[in-house]
This record gives C-alpha cells, sequence and structure tokens, in this order.
C-alpha cells in the first residue's frame, strides 16, 4: 500500500482517520482492515457485496486491451486534460486495472493517485500501475473511503457516478473528468455481435445528474477508426459490459461470421465539470 495516498483515507466502518500499522490499515476505534500482498487494501465494508465486479477473466481482457493501445487517444487525451490543473492528488473511481491513472501520473510529476475499484482482481493490477499510485477496493455507491475536500482531481472512466460523493472528496476548486462511449462507439459491431447499445440520452442524463453538484466545463469527443483481429474484438467485448450478458462460445460463432480482421469505430465523449460551491 502507497504511505502516501493513507493520510486521505478514512475508516468505512466510522469515518475515522487510518493510519498503517505492521500490515494492515487500523483507526483508533480499532476497526482493522489488511493490505493484501499484491500491495491493495480492502475498504469494503462486512455486508458489502462485489455485484458484477470484473471477474479474473475481464480484468486480463482490458489489461491486455488496453496494453495493446486500442484505447491510447482517449487515455493520452485525459492524461493531457487532467495534467493541465497541476493536481496533487487524483483520485479514479472505477479505476479498473488503473492504465488512465498510471498515464495520468506519467504525465504529473510529484502527484499521487488512489485507483478505487470494487473488483479486488482488477485492485492487484491497479497496485502496480504506478509507483505513485495506491489501490483500494471500494463500492463507488457508497460512502467513498475519502477524507472531506482531498482531491484535485476525480477522474471516471466508463464507471458508474457518485455525484454526491464526488462532489465530497473534491477540494472547493476540484475537477471531475469523465470518459463514457458516444452513440457511434462500437457501431458496426453491435448488431452482428449482439453487443449492448449505447443509450442516445446518455450524456444528457449525465450531465443532469451531476448538475447539482457540478457546473458543465468542456466536452470532447475523441474518434477512432481501429481495425481489430478477432481475438482484439473479443477482448474488447470481454472487458466491458457485454462480457455479462454473451457468452464467450456465442461471441466466437458470430465473430466467424464477420471479416478478420474486423473494422470498429471507437468512440468517446471526455466530459469536465467543476465542482460547485
Amino acid at each position: 500500500m502507497l504511505a502516501d495516498v493513507v493520510p486521505y483515507l478514512v475508516c468505512p466502518v466510522c469515518g475515522a482517520d487510518l493510519e498503517l500499522a505492521d500490515r494492515g490499515l487500523l483507526c483508533p476505534s480499532g476497526h482493522a482492515f489488511d493490505i493484501a500482498r499484491q500491495g491493495y487494501a480492502n475498504l469494503l465494508p462486512g455486508n458489502a457485496r462485489p455485484g458484477t465486479a470484473d471477474t479474473p477473466e475481464m480484468v486480463r481482457a482490458r489489461d491486455a486491451f488496453l496494453e495493446a493501445g486500442h484505447f491510447a487517444a482517449p487515455v493520452d487525451r485525459l492524461a493531457m486534460s487532467v495534467s493541465r490543473a497541476a493536481p496533487s492528488f487524483v483520485v479514479d473511481a472505477g479505476a479498473g486495472t488503473g492504465h488512465y491513472l498510471g498515464r495520468i501520473l506519467d504525465r504529473t510529476p510529484g502527484a499521487v493517485g488512489l485507483a478505487l475499484d470494487i473488483s479486488k482482481h482488477a485492485a492487484r493490477r491497479a497496485a502496480r500501475a504506478h509507483p505513485r499510485a495506491g489501490a483500494v477496493v471500494a463500492d463507488l455507491w457508497r460512502p467513498l473511503p475519502l477524507r472531506d475536500g482531498v482531491a484535485d482531481a476525480v477522474v471516471n472512466v466508463f464507471a458508474p457516478r457518485n455525484a454526491a460523493e464526488f462532489h465530497r472528496v473534491l477540494r472547493d476548486d476540484g475537477l471531475l473528468l469523465t470518459v463514457t462511449p458516444s452513440l457511434r462507439h462500437l457501431g458496426t459491431l453491435v448488431e452482428p455481435l449482439g453487443l449492448l447499445s449505447v443509450d442516445e440520452r446518455k450524456t444528457e442524463r449525465m450531465d443532469a445528474a451531476l448538475a447539482g453538484y457540478f457546473k458543465f466545463d468542456s466536452r470532447q469527443e475523441i474518434d477512432v477508426e481501429a481495425v481489430l483481429y478477432h481475438d482484439e474484438a473479443a477482448t474488447l467485448v470481454g472487458m466491458g459490459p457485454s462480457a455479462h450478458h454473451v457468452p464467450a462460445d456465442v461471441l466466437r460463432e458470430r465473430l466467424r461470421r464477420l471479416p478478420d480482421p474486423v473494422p470498429a469505430p471507437l468512440s468517446f465523449v471526455l466530459s469536465t465539470y467543476r465542482r460547485l460551491a
């Protein structure tokens, strides 16, 4: 566990500050949380359920696809946008493998990052994503195990958005940056592979959900035309929500009906919001 992030953490049971103790985290009330040998801390309350947390297979798929550089355009644009704010502490809410956070910290010398994800399998990889990153297993829909007003930026990439908690943990002038799929994302693959489609009002609904806590600042659309071999396309599907709806054997059969490689539009929306006082 990266010691630099511990001062920002609080106990998920009582909200008191946490401190390092042996191979774990401890609060003054005696609530203790182990630090796994892979370097992440599990701060899920005892009654929490992982639900649809990424499985080991989904994490491996996500890691392989991102490391191959297929999402380089949104990764670079996000890292550049965050670095312009010169943050000292960045929270990646729904960090997955920590790939995005690692690139952000590469561009932001001296900054410290915290990867939050409900999947312990993702947290294992996120703990190794960057020397200045720590990783914690946490549920984004519950109170985040963070002190009030400590983050300069919260990053949220293809993950649930808890507007009230993001607002609480950000400094007065803090930024929230989100990356979401546009209507064009994977457009040519949605029907033949039976993938989940993007809600045509997704961006509008997101703005409305954040409106009581954040002021819209700017928006960028990022479009890439990728050419994917069938294994790469299967990996892309395997790292997203469609993995819960299209069994792997069915996906392989559907892919066999398509050209190999197959063209696929990758389309993203990068939105920036400022915290309301």
